[in-house]
């Protein structure tokens, strides 16, 4: 398994879950009232804080995304933290890639002009601004 990749899927997941609860998502309890995105990263953030020891790293990185879960370098660190993390852990990284698997989650885009596509139907896809399409 490839640990940037597994980090790669597993942030949008991470980030939501912080969003929904800040630096409490590191201890908070399950909601079975929690939408199944934010209770998918919260799982995965447990596990993570469980097993290893960058848990300070991580938990900086956490607090940053709380701060505001928009920004695309806290992101990024974050999604490296948990990068290093799987690197140094390969079963922790097995165990992840499963969990995505099993639970059948599929990655949205976020953010401003953010786009997600599960199937093309034949349509074109334009994002920025003042954009012109002929046809």
């Amino acid at each position: 398994m490839d640990a940037s990749l597994t980090a790669a899927e597993i942030t949008p997941y991470v980030v939501t879950a912080i969003s929904a609860y800040g630096t409490a998502v590191l201890t908070r309890a399950r909601d079975q009232a929690a939408d199944a995105t934010v209770s998918l990263g919260r799982e995965i953030l447990q596990r993570f804080t469980r097993r290893n020891r960058r848990r300070a790293e991580l938990e900086s990185a956490v607090r940053d995304v709380a701060e505001d879960p928009q920004d695309a370098d806290f992101q990024a660190a974050l999604r490296g933290q948990l990068r290093r993390i799987l690197e140094g852990d390969p079963e922790l990284a097995a165990e992840l890639a499963a969990l995505l698997a099993q639970s059948g989650a599929r990655v949205a885009a976020t953010g401003e002009r953010a786009v997600s596509v599960e199937q093309m139907s034949g349509g074109a896809i334009v994002t920025g601004d003042n954009n012109r399409i002929k046809g």
